[in-house]
């Protein structure tokens, strides 16, 4: 799907005003700003709950997105949810099936174009994932998930990238779910939440091993990606054919 489409479900889903740039303003729930909402699934606590309000302060920081102050939160039953084109799930152990209402709720979300990033807060086993994963699989039963591969444009999408990290370092590759022809859904094992999470004081919660502070930084630069790639899909990886375009029309 292209950037277009991907707004275009968003902002009928939310009502929203004509033009695709207004359609994904209105559709985000604080006019002009990005949201990201926290997806705070039957009523678990979120592992690393200063995180997202770190990313978004960073994506404004670093690139031309007006990002929201706070991130919204919300459950698959909330009558927010589709006010919301990022959802972001972010779990330190496993869970029970979600109920199937809910199920149907994300099937809808993702195929009218919303995008999910889960993240899994575990140190040591994929508890959390394996669960997400399952419920993947029930509302997409015949989509794999699949590894990112290196060229995928989620690693280029703003800085280039060589692979995945996050607090820990679990895999080099993010994970996802494509959905007509955009990856709707991706999965990291690496705990990026508790690479960005900052308290109130300006103190990092966590610490980002093995490689510290550097790590850290790749660890916001594959947010930033994440959230670029989010709203634009492939835009970028279409822009890498503009060189060989122009030569061939000078030719």
């Amino acid at each position: 799907m292209d950037r277009r489409s991907f707004i275009k479900g968003l902002a009928a889903a939310a009502a929203c005003a004509a033009s695709c740039r207004a359609r994904f303003a209105h559709a985000i729930g604080e006019r002009s700003r990005l949201s990201i909402a926290a997806l705070a699934q039957g009523g678990r606590l979120e592992p690393r709950p200063t995180a997202l309000r770190r990313l978004l302060f960073e994506v404004g920081r670093r690139t031309s997105i007006a990002a929201a102050f706070e991130p919204a939160r919300v459950d698959l039953a909330s009558p927010d949810l589709f006010l919301h084109p990022f959802l972001f799930w972010s779990g330190a152990a496993g869970f029970d099936p979600i109920p199937e209402r809910d199920v149907l709720r994300l099937r809808r979300y993702i195929s009218a174009g919303g995008f999910l990033l889960a993240d899994s807060a575990q140190e040591n086993g994929d508890d959390f994932i394996d669960s997400v994963k399952r419920e993947m699989r029930r509302a997409f039963p015949v989509l794999p998930v699949q590894p990112l591969p290196p060229e995928h444009v989620v690693y280029k999408s703003f800085y280039m990238l060589r692979g995945a990290t996050g607090r820990v370092q679990k895999s080099d590759r993010l994970e996802g779910i494509t959905v007509d022809e955009r990856t709707a859904i991706v999965l990291s094992t690496n705990d990026l939440g508790g690479a960005w999470a900052r308290d109130n004081l300006g103190n990092w919660e966590h610490m980002v091993i093995p490689g510290g502070e550097a790590q850290r930084e790749l660890a916001f630069r594959l947010g930033t990606n994440i959230v670029m790639y989010a709203l634009c899909v492939d835009y970028k990886d279409d822009q890498v054919h503009i060189p060989f375009v122009l030569k061939r029309r000078k030719r």
